[in-house]
């Protein structure tokens, strides 16, 4: 259970950084879209660490 967990806190950290990429990569990135994202990105990552 735990490492489905993981797995599904991971996969869905993986599909945040290529959202992030495909964002900046557009000639005029929304910086408020980046800002949220990244804030996601950041709870994935805490999430991560405390699992």
């Amino acid at each position: 259970m735990e490492n489905s967990h993981i797995s599904a806190l991971k996969a869905k950290r993986d599909a945040l950084k290529a959202k992030i990429r495909l964002e900046l990569s557009r000639p005029m990135p929304d910086a408020a879209r980046l800002t949220e994202m990244k804030k996601r990105k950041l709870r994935l990552k805490e999430a991560l660490n405390n699992a």
